[in-house]
């Protein structure tokens, strides 16, 4: 079953927030990832405020996405937004489809 990271990011420095969107690309490239929604508009409906970045991303399977949340590589691209970013990051297991492809 496929798997996604759901991201809320808020950006305080965007010059240095590159050094982060420069290295994950890399960790996500091992590890099976596609990018659902990136940055694109959004909308609050319920809840907190809208975070600047909304980014939706497909792994192959849960253990994908854990495995690249922990890896070296997006480790070490991670440290590049610590003092530039707050995340929000939560990983969750897709649903089974059904017969009728829902």
């Amino acid at each position: 079953m496929k798997a996604y990271w759901i991201a809320q990011v808020d950006v305080t420095d965007p010059e240095q927030y590159t050094e982060y969107t420069q290295r994950a690309p890399t960790a996500f490239a091992l590890y099976g990832a596609k990018f659902l929604a990136r940055g694109g508009r959004s909308i609050a409906m319920e809840g907190r405020e809208t975070p600047q970045r909304s980014v939706v991303i497909e792994f192959p399977s849960y253990q994908h996405a854990i495995d690249c949340y922990n890896s070296p590589e997006y480790q070490q691209a991670k440290a590049q937004r610590e003092g530039v970013a707050t995340a929000e990051i939560i990983i969750v297991e897709g649903a089974p489809l059904g017969e009728d492809g829902v």
